[in-house]
Formats: structure tokens, C-alpha cells, sequence
């Protein structure tokens, strides 16, 4: 027998012998199992079940199937997220390697919204959309985490009028539920109301559970341990404007394509005031404040370039 083999062989009989299992019973279960197929790997067939439009407009298909493959780049970008908050110890080569990663998902991402802003006929677009009321995209749970994750929790907070103690009270305050309530009456919407119910408890227990161990908070640790580095910060702030102003002026320009007329601005499915939330000069979100100057802050979301050109 080969002895690279042999080797193999009786590190697998290491193996199954510290956890008190017979090696050759696996030996036997493999010899008995098919050979994996590429479409069983990654579920094809469940895959392509999963885009179930509720109209017969062609380009509807386009939208579900769009919003999709945004939710699993956001999957992708909490799972990077995770190692970064877990990682024991953390180094600031492992956190640029990880950030590098979510910057490229989040440029795959704004890269390919020209998909949502002329891939589908306007048209088509103002019909089908009546039929998904009063969901919208507002409702991304997956989105609110990487905020939460990203960055101190009171970061996201606008117009608390005490300085509430507990991260429970500071949820009613979070900056985007002002763009799911009306204007006129403040009265939150129905899609804020889903939303909250649905997600609210998850997203407070998730918010407690980063508080010590999100983006900012890891950065500022390894800059207290003299571990930061320049590419450090040039990664956060290329994420910070990625996030905060890039993804979401690819947003607003849908929103204008699709939404705007000459003389009415119609509103959008979850009856959200897109006009006077999305634009980033007027959220003013920012994950790591203290990574920008003055100036820049004070511009912020006011050109879609990066200081630095990126």
C-alpha cells in the first residue's frame, strides 16, 4: 500500500478511535454511498423552486429572483462579520482579510443593481409591484443585522430624547424606522408594524449580543493593543462607504427610475417616504465616526466618491 495512504489510514483510525467509533463501519458507510453530484450539492432543483411570483408580468421574475441573490450575499457578509467578532485572538491582517471579502460582496452588489434600476420595464414594474403590498425591501432583516453588527448600537440611533439605559429601549429610536412612518401623522406603517413584530426581539438580542464584539468595537480593541494597522482603517472606511452612501444611492436611483414622474412622486410598495429616507446625506449613518474627519463627515453622503478613491 501506498504509504501516503497508509498514513491517511491510520490517522482516520486516530481519529475514530478518540471519540470511541469503529473506523471500519465509516469505511463500510462509504463504500456504500453514491458519488455527490454537483446539483445535489448545492439543492439546484429546491433552488429554482423558490422564485414564486404573484403576477403574470414577465419581469417580476426578475425582481424576486434579484432580491434573492441579495439576500445571500448578506448571508455571506454576516458570516464574514461573525468570524471577525469570534476570531481568538484577533489579529488586524485576519480582520483586513474578512473586510476585504465584504467590500467585494457589497461592490458585487452595487455593481449589479443596474438590474433593479433599468433591467425591468417601468411598466411592468409600477403594476406588478400593487400585488406585493405591503412588503418591501425595507423589511430586510438580514440588512438591519449587518448595521447592528457593524457598528455601536446608539451609531443608529436618531432623536432619543433621554439617554435611554437598556439597548431594548433604544430599538424604538432606531434611524430607519423613520422611513416607514408617515409624514403627516407619524403613525408607523403597516410594513414597520410586520417588521417590528416579526424581527424587533431578534434584533435587540442580537444587538446585546455584539455589543462588545462588533466591527467598531474590535477595531477600536486592536487600536488600544497598538495591533491597528492603516489597511485596517482604509478597509472600514471603504465598508462605511460602501454601506452608507454607495448601496444606498444605488437605492435611491432605483427609487427615481422607478417611482418618480414629473409632477407626482408615487409611493413605494411599503408606503415608505423613499424620497426623504434614502438619500445618505439625509441618514447620515455612519459605523465608524471616528475613522473620518470633520469635513468629511459634514459631506457625507453628498458624492458617491470615495475621499480616497477607492
Amino acid at each position: 500500500m501506498h504509504e501516503s495512504l497508509t498514513d491517511k489510514l491510520n490517522q482516520l483510525e486516530q481519529k475514530f478511535a478518540a471519540m470511541g467509533q469503529d473506523m471500519a463501519s465509516y469505511l463500510e458507510g462509504l463504500l456504500q454511498a453514491d458519488y455527490l453530484t454537483y446539483w445535489d450539492y448545492i439543492h439546484l432543483e429546491t433552488l429554482l423552486s423558490l422564485q414564486n411570483p404573484k403576477t403574470t408580468y414577465p419581469d417580476e421574475l426578475i425582481f424576486v429572483t434579484y432580491h434573492q441573490i441579495t439576500e445571500l450575499y448578506f448571508k455571506l457578509v454576516l458570516h464574514e462579520i461573525d468570524q471577525i467578532a469570534n476570531a481568538a485572538p484577533l489579529t488586524a491582517s485576519f480582520f483586513v482579510d474578512r473586510m476585504f471579502r465584504v467590500n467585494q460582496y457589497f461592490k458585487l452588489l452595487e455593481d449589479s443593481f443596474s438590474i433593479m434600476i433599468t433591467g425591468m420595464e417601468r411598466e411592468q414594474f409600477l403594476k406588478f409591484r400593487m400585488a406585493l403590498l405591503p412588503s418591501s425591501g425595507f423589511q430586510s432583516v438580514q440588512f438591519r443585522k449587518i448595521e447592528i453588527v457593524s457598528t455601536d448600537f446608539r451609531n443608529l440611533v436618531v432623536a432619543a430624547p433621554t439617554e435611554p439605559e437598556y439597548i431594548s429601549d433604544l430599538y424604538e429610536f432606531m434611524y430607519w424606522k423613520r422611513g416607514a412612518t408617515e409624514l403627516s401623522t407619524q403613525e408607523k406603517t403597516l410594513t414597520l408594524k410586520q417588521f417590528d413584530q416579526h424581527n424587533g426581539p431578534v434584533l435587540v438580542k442580537l444587538a446585546e449580543e455584539y455589543q462588545f464584539k462588533n466591527l467598531l468595537h474590535q477595531y477600536q480593541h486592536l487600536v488600544r493593543d497598538g495591533q491597528s494597522t492603516s489597511e485596517l482603517a482604509n478597509a472600514l472606511r471603504e465598508y462605511d462607504w460602501r454601506v452608507n452612501i454607495r448601496w444606498k444611492l444605488a437605492h435611491l436611483r432605483s427609487a427615481v427610475q422607478h417611482l418618480q414622474k414629473a409632477q407626482d412622486n408615487t409611493h413605494a410598495t411599503g408606503g415608505t417616504n423613499w424620497q426623504t429616507y434614502l438619500p445618505p446625506n439625509q441618514q447620515l449613518m455612519v459605523f465608524f465616526p471616528e475613522l473620518w474627519t470633520e469635513e468629511e463627515l459634514r459631506n457625507w453622503g453628498k458624492s458617491p466618491s470615495h475621499p480616497d478613491s477607492l
